[in-house]
């Protein structure tokens, strides 16, 4: 009975140390890869934040790559308020990036942080561009009003113009209206007695005659009558000294005064003394007044 305990003793003993071992080993086996894990899990929380922080630096540069697009535009605006709150919104970001890059350990609450710098960036970019993109609408507002405005101002000077050029055709004719007219008018060379001489060489007078028609249109009163004579050679043949028309001082060869009270006056007569040697030819009958050339007639007169 005793010689078979001891074999049995020894082989409790052998597997108890045998035991032991197994439970040593496995005890530091589990150690190593709780170990393990947690080293895994660390860069795998490192990878992520790494991630993270790529995508918000990609993002980052998306958000200043838009704000460029209007940075231009700075100028435009009268408030520039959130152009100063977006540069320093941008330059703690910026600090934040550089400091996660030389870190170590990548931090989650730096990440973090960096996260709500972002959004408060695009929040700021949003306000922005709102404001830009309301100025641009303005301004196109102002301008398509500005346009209607001169497209208002060209149809009324369109219209002023046209309705100058009536005012002023309707002036011109009450202005032709008022004028003086003259009809049958003639030249008679006239003898010492008054009579007509058939010889131009001869006569002592030259008589104009014609008559004034009826017109209502006219004003009244007292108008000179101012005559003309030029010679076959072109010469003036004058004496009775000048007056205004059309800005210059013509010389004339008779003047006669008339009371004109809008009725018919016939038989006006206006006469020339002959100081002058006549000859034959064509001779010119020109008379005015007030400013106006009434007639303009040619007579041919024979020796």
């Amino acid at each position: 009975m005793k010689k078979q305990t001891k074999p049995i003793l020894i082989t409790a003993i052998v597997l108890a140390v045998l035991l032991l071992v197994a439970v040593g080993f496995g005890v530091t086996q589990v150690a190593s890869l709780k170990s393990q894990v947690a080293e895994a899990q660390l860069l795998n929380e490192e990878l992520r934040l790494d991630n993270e922080q790529l995508q918000l630096s990609n993002e980052f540069d998306l958000l200043n790559s838009e704000f460029q697009q209007y940075e231009d535009q700075a100028q435009r605006l009268a408030n520039d308020t959130i152009l100063a709150k977006y540069t320093a919104a941008k330059a703690k970001v910026e600090h934040l990036m550089n400091e996660l890059k030389n870190e170590k350990v990548k931090s989650a609450a730096r990440i973090k942080e960096l996260q709500n710098e972002i959004s408060t960036l695009k929040g700021l970019l949003r306000h922005y561009i709102a404001q830009i993109d309301s100025l641009n609408k303005e301004n196109a507002g102002l301008r398509a009003e500005n346009t209607e405005i001169k497209e208002q101002n060209q149809r009324m000077s369109s219209r002023l113009q046209e309705e100058t050029r009536k005012n002023e055709n309707l002036s011109e004719r009450m202005t032709l209206a008022e004028k003086l007219n003259v009809t049958g008018v003639t030249l008679t060379p006239l003898k010492k007695n008054g009579k007509t001489e058939k010889n131009v060489k001869k006569a002592k007078q030259l008589m104009v005659r014609f008559t004034i028609p009826q017109n209502n249109s006219t004003p009244v009163g007292e108008k000179v009558i101012y005559m003309r004579l030029i010679s076959p050679e072109g010469q003036l043949l004058g004496g009775a000294g000048s007056f205004p028309f059309e800005g210059k001082s013509i010389p004339c060869s008779a003047r006669k005064s008339i009371e004109y009270a809008g009725d018919e006056i016939p038989g006006i007569t206006i006469y020339w003394d002959v100081n002058t040697a006549l000859n034959p030819g064509d001779y010119t009958v020109e008379l005015f007044t007030d400013g106006y050339r009434l007639a303009s007639r040619h007579f041919t007169l024979k020796k």
